[in-house]
């Protein structure tokens, strides 16, 4: 009897270590972000957590709390690094403030077109700013496209000149702020659900944003007149603190990675659909679109690129990018 109680003792314990031990394989992670459920960048999210999920066997579950809950970019990258959120989605200028190089993507006028925007995000420049921001205590998962960037507004803007005057809602960066004013606006940072209110009781005459997000926000409800002068290409990047990473086995790390590629497919596809798309929601509710000279734009900013050009962390970058451009 002695002997069976101690075999019966020795099963259950190794049972309990066996569960004890899958347990710990798990990896539950939190991700906040500000966007709505059906902005593209969200759907993109949501994918990864699903994809995520699969491939790992249910080993890692991604939580994902949309629209805010955890509070907007500022504050979801400064839970990131305090240890109280996992990831977030943060835009390029909103990473600036912690890596002074990813202004680089506020420059105006600075890619050819999308195939080099595309090579640059993707390619060895990207991966280079990726990995400045290790030392942030983040790593960047996963980049985004996000379009061009143009101004939207409730008076039609055809020139820099029909700009002048009006108050232009940015993301807040220096690099951004100089920009609105070399335009000859003023540039009023305030948050992105903010933009609608303050745009009806007239706190704002525009702001500026790529066709989904100013359709999906329901901004084309308050500003009438959307101006493609594609001044910036800015991403979007799924950011994962450095300690939840190391929460991850590197085999876990590897089938997060390849949830995440898959997410940018996805992504891509996914974000070319839904400009139209939006375009066509857009008309619809009466948006006038137009194309402008892009010219004038070029020139009143012009001075950024030679500010670029004197700062030693921005011009190479540019040098890069210019090089790049040139070799195709």
């Amino acid at each position: 009897m002695r002997k069976m109680f101690n075999v019966s003792f020795l099963v259950v314990a190794s049972s309990l270590a066996l569960s004890n031990a899958a347990l710990a394989d798990k990896v539950v992670l939190k991700l906040g972000h500000n966007l709505e459920k059906n902005h593209v960048v969200s759907q993109a999210i949501d994918f990864l957590a699903k994809d995520v999920k699969e491939r790992s066997g249910g080993d890692i579950v991604l939580r994902v709390y949309p629209s805010g809950q955890m509070g907007g970019p500022r504050e979801t990258l400064e839970m990131l690094q305090n240890d109280a959120l996992d990831a977030t989605k943060a835009n390029a200028s909103e990473l600036e403030p912690f890596v002074a190089e990813f202004g680089i993507f506020n420059l105006p006028y600075l890619f050819k077109d999308e195939a080099q925007f595309k090579r640059v995000l993707y390619g060895p420049i990207g991966q280079g700013l990726a990995d400045k921001l290790d030392q942030n205590n983040m790593k960047i998962v996963a980049s985004y496209v996000g379009g061009s960037r143009s101004f939207y507004t409730k008076e039609k803007v055809l020139s820099p000149d029909d700009l002048k005057g009006m108050k232009i809602r940015v993301l807040p960066t220096p690099t951004n702020n100089k920009a609105i004013e070399l335009l000859g606006a003023s540039p009023v940072p305030i948050p992105l659900g903010e933009v609608y209110t303050a745009m009806q009781q007239g706190v704002i005459d525009g702001a500026e944003n790529n066709i989904p997000s100013y359709y999906q926000t329901r901004h084309a409800e308050v500003a009438k007149f959307y101006a493609f002068d594609e001044h910036t290409s800015i991403p979007d990047y799924v950011v994962i603190s450095n300690n939840a990473w190391s929460k991850l086995s590197p085999e876990q790390q590897a089938v997060f990675m390849e949830s995440a590629k898959a997410s940018e497919e996805y992504q891509q596809k996914l974000w070319d659909e839904e400009t139209e798309r939006s375009r066509q929601g857009a008309e619809k509710l009466g948006v006038t679109f137009s194309e402008v000279d892009k010219e004038p734009f070029r020139k009143a900013l012009a001075p950024m690129h030679d500010d670029f050009m004197n700062d030693p962390k921005m011009a190479p970058l540019v040098e890069q990018i210019q090089a790049d451009a040139d070799s195709q």
